[in-house]
C-alpha cells in the first residue's frame, strides 16, 4: 500500500470515526434532554440537530450553538412565512389576519432575541441566553394562544410554533447540562 492509499484511509475512518461520534452525541444529548424535559421530542431533536451542518463533529457546547442557530434560521422562516400569508391578507378572516398581525410583531422581536442569545451562549452568559429563549419560547406560544381566543379558528402556524418551541427547549436543556457539568 503507498503513503497516499495509507493516509486516504486513515482519513476517511477518522471522518468515520468523528461522524459515529458526532452521532453518539446527539443520541445522547436528545434522549437526556426528552427524559429530563417533557417539551423535547426525541425524534424530533434528533433530527433536528442532525440535519444541521456541523453537528456531527461538534462538541457538547457546539450543539448548544447549532441549537440556538437553528432557533434563529426557524424564527427567520416562520416571520417570513407569516408575511406571505399576510399579502394575500383579502382571502382572510379578520380576526386570523389579527392574530397573523400580532405573530408577525413577536417574531419580529424573535429574531433579534436569537441574534443576542448567541452572543451570550458563546460569552458563556448561559443565565442571559435563558432568559432570551425563553422570550422566544413564550413568543411562540403568545402566538399560537393568540387564535384560541375565537372558537373554531386554526392556527395555520401550529408547526412551526411548534417547532420554535421545542428548538427552544432543546437549546435550554444542553445548557442546563452544561452547567450542570452532565457531559
Amino acid at each position: 500500500m503507498s503513503f497516499s492509499s495509507f493516509s486516504l484511509t486513515i482519513f476517511v475512518f477518522s471522518l468515520l470515526f468523528l461522524s459515529i461520534n458526532g452521532q453518539d452525541l446527539i443520541y445522547d444529548t436528545c434522549k437526556t434532554s426528552s427524559q429530563q424535559n417533557p417539551n423535547v421530542d426525541f425524534l424530533f431533536c434528533t433530527t433536528s440537530l442532525q440535519a444541521a451542518p456541523a453537528s456531527h463533529c461538534a462538541n457538547l457546547t457546539g450543539l448548544g450553538m447549532v441549537s440556538i442557530r437553528l432557533i434563529r434560521d426557524n424564527v427567520t422562516d416562520t416571520r417570513c412565512y407569516i408575511k406571505q400569508l399576510l399579502k394575500n391578507s383579502a382571502k382572510l378572516d379578520p380576526f386570523v389576519k389579527v392574530c397573523l398581525n400580532d405573530c408577525f410583531e413577536l417574531y419580529s422581536d424573535a429574531i433579534p432575541d436569537s441574534k443576542q442569545a448567541m452572543k451570550s451562549y458563546d460569552a458563556k452568559r448561559y443565565f442571559d441566553a435563558n432568559v432570551q429563549i425563553s422570550s422566544i419560547m413564550d413568543a411562540a406560544t403568545t402566538c399560537e394562544d393568540g387564535f384560541k381566543e375565537k372558537k373554531g379558528v386554526v392556527s395555520p402556524l401550529t408547526k412551526k410554533n411548534d417547532a420554535t418551541f421545542q428548538l427552544g427547549a432543546i437549546a435550554l436543556s444542553i445548557m442546563n447540562s452544561l452547567q450542570s457539568g452532565s457531559k
